[in-house]
C-alpha cells in the first residue's frame, strides 16, 4: 500500500511549489449554454427496471451490484446488477452520507451521525473496523486511489489520506475553504472548494488558503492533486460554490451551486472550456458522466442532459424525484422517489424529445 509517515504537505506555501500555479479569469466559454433546455416529464420514459427502494446520494457500483446508502435508516443495500434483485437491509451506524467507496474488499462508509467511517467487508457483510475519522461534508464524496482512501475531515480545507493497512490517517493536504468532494481518476484527485483563493498563495500555518484581495478569485476552487507524492499541482477556478464532480467524457465537470451552472475544465490543461447553464435549482444534486453524457439529478429535476460534444444541456426531465444519479452496469439509475429506484437505458433518455 503506502508507507507510514508521509510527510505532511501544507497547501498555503509559495507559489513555487506548485507545478503549474493557479488557474484565473473563470468566464462563460464562448461554447457554453445560456439557456437551459425545454422541460420533458420525467414520467414519460420507460424505465428497464423500477426497483422499489430508495435511491439516496452517494451511491456506487461494484463490479456485480450497486451499492445505496440509507441515512434515515443507518443502513445500506445491495441492488444485484444482473437482476436487480434488492438484498436484506445492512445495519452500519448513525446517518450514512457523503458517498461509499468499494475498495481493498471492502465498503467504506461515512457516518455523519456517528462522525466516524466503518469499514464493511464486502464478503461476510460485517463490519471489520471503525475508523475515528469524520468526513466533514455530509454530501460531499470521498475517494479511493493509489492504494488509499481519500476524504475530506476539515471543512476549512483538509484532504486527508488513510491507509487501509493501519485505517488511518498517514498524510493531510491543504485545500482551500469550503473544501466538498473528491474524485479520483486518471492518476489525479480532483478537489472541490466554495472559497476562493488567491493567486499569490502566502505561506502560513493555517488549514486553508491566504487570501490576498488583489488577487482574489471571484468563483469556487478546483485542486488538482498528484496522489503519488500528496503535491498541489493546479488550482482553478470554476463557478460559485462548486459541490459535487465528475470526471468522463473528456473533461472534469463541477456542479456548481451557487449560480446552477456546470463548469467543464479540461485536464489536459487544467483551463475552464464552458459554462453550462442548467436553470433551476441545483443545491441538492448530484453529477455523473459516462454512457456518452455528463448527467445531473436534482430534487424535481431528476435528469439533466449535456452533451459533451456542445457543452450545452440538451434535455431536462422534471417531476417527482430527483437528487441521485449514478451511471453504472450500463445503465442511469435514478431516484424516482421517496422510495423508488428507476434503471434507464441511457439511449432511450437521450432519444426523448419535449
Amino acid at each position: 500500500m503506502i508507507r507510514q509517515g508521509v510527510s505532511i504537505l501544507l497547501f498555503g506555501v509559495a507559489l513555487g511549489t506548485l507545478s503549474s500555479g493557479v488557474a484565473t479569469g473563470f468566464q462563460a466559454s464562448p461554447s457554453a449554454s445560456s439557456h437551459p433546455p425545454v422541460d420533458i416529464p420525467f414520467a414519460g420514459l420507460k424505465a428497464d427496471a423500477v426497483i422499489a427502494a430508495p435511491f439516496g446520494p452517494g451511491a456506487v457500483a461494484s463490479t456485480e451490484a450497486v451499492w445505496v446508502p440509507g441515512r434515515t435508516a443507518g443502513t445500506i443495500v445491495r441492488i444485484e446488477a444482473k437482476d436487480n434483485t434488492i438484498g436484506a437491509p445492512i445495519a452500519v451506524g448513525a446517518q450514512p452520507c457523503a458517498s461509499l467507496v468499494d475498495a481493498f474488499d471492502s465498503l467504506w462508509v461515512p457516518l455523519c451521525g456517528d462522525g466516524v467511517i466503518a469499514r464493511v467487508d464486502v464478503k461476510t457483510l460485517k463490519s471489520t473496523a471503525t475508523l475515528k475519522t469524520r468526513v466533514a461534508v455530509g454530501d460531499g464524496r470521498i475517494a479511493t486511489g493509489v492504494g488509499s482512501i481519500w476524504a475530506i475531515t476539515d471543512r476549512k480545507g483538509v484532504l486527508s489520506r488513510i491507509d487501509p493497512d493501519t485505517n488511518a490517517s498517514v498524510a493531510e493536504i491543504y485545500v482551500a475553504g469550503g473544501a466538498a468532494s473528491v474524485v479520483f481518476a486518471d492518476e489525479v484527485l480532483w478537489i472541490t472548494s466554495e472559497e476562493a483563493v488567491s493567486t499569490s498563495l502566502k505561506a502560513g500555518s493555517s488549514t486553508s488558503l491566504k487570501a490576498d484581495s488583489s488577487t482574489l478569485i471571484k468563483g469556487g476552487s478546483l485542486t488538482r492533486v498528484n496522489p503519488h507524492n500528496n503535491e498541489v499541482v493546479e488550482v482553478v477556478e470554476v463557478g460559485p460554490k462548486p459541490g459535487a464532480l465528475a470526471v468522463g467524457e473528456g473533461g472534469v465537470w463541477t456542479l456548481n451551486r451557487g449560480n446552477g451552472t456546470v463548469t467543464r475544465v479540461d485536464p489536459a490543461t487544467n483551463k475552464v472550456v464552458a459554462t453550462i447553464a442548467l436553470g433551476g435549482n441545483v443545491a441538492d444534486g448530484e453529477i455523473a458522466a459516462g454512457l456518452g453524457s455528463v448527467w445531473i439529478s436534482a430534487s424535481g429535476a431528476p435528469i439533466i442532459r449535456i452533451d459533451p460534444r456542445t457543452n450545452r444541456a440538451v434535455q431536462r426531465f422534471t417531476g417527482e424525484g430527483g437528487g441521485a444519479i449514478l451511471v453504472a452496469h450500463g445503465s442511469l439509475w435514478v431516484a424516482a422517489g421517496p422510495q423508488v429506484t428507476w434503471r434507464l437505458d441511457p439511449l432511450l433518455v437521450s432519444s426523448m424529445r419535449p
